[in-house]
């Protein structure tokens, strides 16, 4: 949703190769799709400190994570513009990591979701949170409009997603892997312009607003 550029140094220019994901990796009985791979890729920006704090077990220099379904990588640093924004984050691979588990045994704490970026599709995504900032807006002598939450609605543009939902069209529904529930939207999306809403967070719930 919020994608930084991932590169990995150490695999093959212009080579790309393909994995076979799994749909739903609590049900034995699901389909998989195939996903592509390649030397830069999409990560979520929330998934790299160039500094570890506290209990950070993503992507920070000289730490360890699994692409999901893919391989584990290495970080070793990243690249920032004139401004000093990051804007790229750099690793090496373990070719002996193939489907994300090391040849050696060794453990990884953790596993972040990617896009390959050869083959991504852009989209709008609309996430969506609680419109009130009180659970009970209107009880006692409460004005239901001072609880209304300012950020009920966040609207993010160039998002990354996989090729396969370049075609998506409403009503069809989708879990974005670690991220929640969306669907197309009906009125606003169409090929080539894509837009999602957020309908739910995998840890949804009410949050007074901040």
């Amino acid at each position: 949703l919020r994608p930084i550029r991932l590169t990995v140094t150490n695999y093959p220019e212009g080579h790309s190769e393909t994995f076979q994901v799994e749909n739903n990796p609590v049900d034995e009985q699901a389909e998989t799709r195939p996903v592509t791979f390649s030397r830069e890729l999409w990560i979520e920006r929330e998934d790299f400190m160039e500094e570890k704090v506290g209990k950070f077990f993503r992507l920070y220099p000289g730490n360890e994570v699994r692409l999901k379904g893919a391989y584990v990588v290495k970080c070793t640093g990243c690249v920032r513009d004139e401004s000093g924004r990051i804007t790229e984050v750099l690793c090496t691979y373990d070719p002996d990591s193939r489907g994300g588990d090391p040849a050696d045994g060794r453990k990884v704490k953790s596993t972040i979701h990617w896009v390959d970026a050869a083959t991504a599709v852009d989209a709008q995504v609309r996430l969506y949170d609680n419109l009130f900032t009180d659970a009970g807006p209107d009880a006692g002598d409460k004005n239901f409009l001072d609880c209304l939450n300012p950020s009920s609605l966040e609207v993010l543009e160039g998002c990354k997603l996989e090729a396969s939902l370049a075609g998506a069209q409403a009503p069809a529904q989708y879990q974005f892997l670690r991220l929640g529930y969306f669907c197309v939207d009906s009125k606003d999306s169409k090929p080539g312009a894509l837009v999602f809403n957020r309908a739910v967070s995998l840890k949804d719930g009410f949050k007074p607003g901040k």
